[in-house]
């Protein structure tokens, strides 16, 4: 569930990475319009749209094969086995 919420996370905040690192490079974070209302809505929006993309691609593909069971992950005879599905 952590990685999920990472992932997430990260997901929102690429665009504003990005516009960072273009502002960065292109040398223009010396205007402080730069990070005004307007560009922050627009990252605001594609990050959204980014989320939403993601949740529902793991909805779609993540997801168990036809007539398996999950099997939560124990300790046999000492060693760890993860969960699976049989």
């Amino acid at each position: 569930m952590v990685r999920v919420f990472i992932l997430h996370l990260l997901l929102f905040l690429l665009p504003f990475i990005t516009y960072g690192l273009w502002l960065w490079l292109s040398k223009r974070n010396t205007e402080p319009g730069r990070w005004s209302a307007k560009p922050m809505a627009w990252l605001t929006l594609v990050g959204l749209v980014l989320v939403i993309t993601g949740l529902v691609g793991m909805a779609s593909f993540d997801h168990a094969p036809d007539g398996a069971n999950w099997r939560p992950s124990e300790m046999r005879d000492g060693v760890f086995v993860p969960g699976r599905y049989e």
